[in-house]
């Protein structure tokens, strides 16, 4: 036998304490063969090879976990079973795997989209039946003439007489070497007339390539006709049964013993994997025929599980081996998209031009009914109808000529059923086209209105704002003239009391002009009236001026800008009458007048303050002047 090494020894006994089984008789049932042969069964042992102890390991924990999934599906339906005459219908769930094509295919890949091609076959069944239905019941003659189904994939799968499956099983049958050289020439020379065929040339491995609904798959011999034998060991079956293990004991009853005779096994060599596989989808296929099926397609976007990360090419892929391309492709030979008269004519109503409208209107109001008195009776069915009709003729007149259809429409590529509208690819197009049109139209004419209103709005502002500007600078201008003006009334009054003043103190300088002066030296002479007569002459006639000064004061200006122009008034008169008696009194025209802005200025003449004569009480400014002209004036 096979020797088994110190580590495998460990492995094997761990095994044998999970299972409740002897080590002893494991590693017999694993290493050492037992055949039967002649009518006295006879029986003779054969020592495996470590190849054949490899696939017996293989085997048991095969069989093991087979026995397991079909107890626990057993037990699930009898926990969930009800009695058939209690209930009518069921909900099921069927999980398959998905289309499989890798670099390396063998046994398992050709089972599983064997199957993928049955529920292939299947769902597009179902979905032209739908169709087919949906179109009748809207009243449209509609058959999917150019669809090639996939038929001759199936035939070359599982066909009769001859198929894959059928040459698989003969292989198994024959019970001899499998020779994958051999076993390819005859899937060739047999099956050579099947397009979905082929074979990869420029590989080395016998292997054979089959052209799916969703691809071609490239198969590998090796290996297939062993696997599809899955034959399982009578002794590996009896050690078991042997187990101590209650769930082992369940899996394998002792029963199967008297069943297990040579005729029996010579039956269940017949039995393959693919027989097995056919007729349990078979099954499968029946039950399906018979629901309502609803197709839940699972879609990965990325092969990393990464969030936000979409990658086209692998999603194309599982599209197509899902079969939804094929569908898609199915569906675009007849009428793809299919809506109802109310979101038909919601969407394109746009579309309609505005005398349609005011006609549909027309018509609707002035019915022949309402003329007699009665009560109108409106066709509800007909109006959606007639509105869709409106729509198309509006929205490709003059795109493309009309052609008679024998649909009402009068427009190819469209059918108006009884609820629906059947489009087909290029109509939609079309209308979303004319639609984007009239949208823009209707955006720019919104963008001009909103245009006009914002100039005319600026505009507004803009008169406004000058407007304002207007009064405003107008308030400013008038506030300015009237200040204007009231300084203007000050200086004038000013003007006019300093005016008057003047006269005065000249009228009052005039009538003292026939008045006697003593001669320069003398001694006044008393005067008549009764003045004080403890001032002296030189006094009054230094003083005089002074009520002059205080009577040109600004009479405006009162607290301390009075006194600061009366204290400028008396220092100006200082300054001119800084010299002796002597000197002469100074003249009124020669006095600094006060200013209406509060404030002195002297005379712009040069020694106007100043008489040309040092003689002591000489006279001086208007005084000398009206003295020389009476000189100068004949007597």
């Amino acid at each position: 036998p096979c020797p088994v090494c110190s580590p495998e020894q460990e492995f094997v006994k761990t095994t044998g304490d999970l299972l409740q089984i002897p080590v002893e008789e494991l590693l017999q049932s694993l290493r050492i063969r037992t055949i039967t042969a002649g009518k006295q069964q006879q029986v003779f042992k054969k020592p495996c090879s470590r190849a054949e102890c490899e696939t017996r390991r293989d085997c048991l924990a095969k069989v093991i976990y087979a026995r397991l999934f079909e107890w626990l599906v057993l037990v699930i339906n009898e926990n969930i079973y009800t009695d058939p005459s209690v209930w009518t219908s069921f909900i099921g769930l069927l999980d398959v795997y998905g289309f499989e094509a890798f670099p390396e295919n063998n046994l398992e890949q050709l089972c599983i989209n064997y199957a993928n091609e049955k529920l292939q076959q299947h769902f597009v069944a179902h979905y032209l039946k739908a169709q087919q239905e949906e179109y009748a019941a809207e009243g449209l003659q509609w058959s999917f003439i150019n669809y090639q189904d996939n038929q001759n994939c199936l035939d070359l799968i599982e066909g009769n007489p001859l198929s894959i499956f059928s040459l698989l099983n003969e292989e198994c049958r024959l019970n001899r070497p499998s020779n994958t050289d051999l076993f390819q020439t005859r899937i060739e020379k047999t099956l050579s007339s099947n397009q979905c065929l082929s074979r990869d040339k420029f590989s080395k491995k016998p292997n054979f390539i089959i052209s799916h609904y969703a691809g071609k798959v490239c198969y590998q011999l090796a290996a297939m006709v062993e696997k599809n034998k899955d034959a399982v060991p009578p002794e590996l079956v009896h050690v078991l049964q042997n187990s101590k293990d209650p769930l082992l004991q369940k899996l394998f009853p002792v029963t199967e013993n008297n069943q297990n005779n040579t005729k029996s096994q010579n039956k269940a060599a017949v039995v393959t994997v693919v027989s097995k596989f056919k007729s349990s989808l078979e099954h499968l296929m029946e039950i399906l025929s018979r629901t309502t099926p609803h197709y839940i397609r699972c879609i990965k976007p990325n092969a990393d599980c990464k969030a936000m990360t979409f990658r086209r090419e692998e999603v194309l892929s599982q599209l197509q081996a899902c079969g939804i391309v094929e569908a898609i492709s199915i569906s675009a030979a007849g009428f793809p998209v299919r809506i109802p008269f109310q979101s038909f004519t919601e969407r394109y109503e746009l579309l309609r031009k505005s005398s349609s409208k005011k006609r549909v209107w027309d018509k609707s109001s002035s019915h022949p009914a309402e003329k007699k008195g009665e009560t109108p009776v409106v066709d509800d069915d007909k109006a959606p109808r007639a509105a869709v009709l409106e729509i198309l003729q509006d929205a490709v007149r003059g795109q493309t000529p009309a052609q008679e259809t024998g649909n009402g429409a009068q427009i190819p590529s469209v059918y108006c059923g009884k609820t629906k509208v059947f489009l087909a690819n290029s109509m939609l197009e079309l209308l979303e086209a004319r639609r984007a049109e009239v949208l823009n139209e209707k955006a720019f004419c919104i963008q001009c209105c909103w245009r006009r209103f914002k100039e005319k709005k600026t505009a507004k502002e803009k008169r406004s704002a000058t407007l304002i500007q207007a009064a405003v600078r107008s308030w400013l201008a008038k506030k300015r003239f009237q200040r204007l003006r009231r300084a203007a009334a000050v200086i004038q009054r000013g003007w006019r009391r300093w005016k008057v003043k003047a006269a005065l103190a000249a009228a009052e300088l005039d009538e003292g002009e026939g008045q006697e002066f003593p001669a320069p030296g003398a001694a006044l002479a008393k005067p008549p009236c009764s003045w004080d007569t403890s001032w002296p002459l030189e006094a009054v006639v230094q003083l005089w001026p002074l009520g002059l000064v205080l009577a040109a004061a600004p009479v405006s200006a009162s607290g301390p800008r009075r006194a600061l122009a009366l204290l400028s008034c008396l220092r100006a008169l200082q300054e001119s009458s800084r010299g002796t008696l002597g000197c002469g009194i100074a003249s009124i025209r020669a006095l600094p007048q006060g200013s209406v802005k509060f404030h002195c200025r002297k005379s712009p003449l040069h020694f106007a303050n100043v008489s040309p004569h040092m003689e002591a009480f000489s006279i001086t400014g208007l005084n000398q002047i009206l003295l020389d002209r009476e000189e100068l004036l004949p007597t």
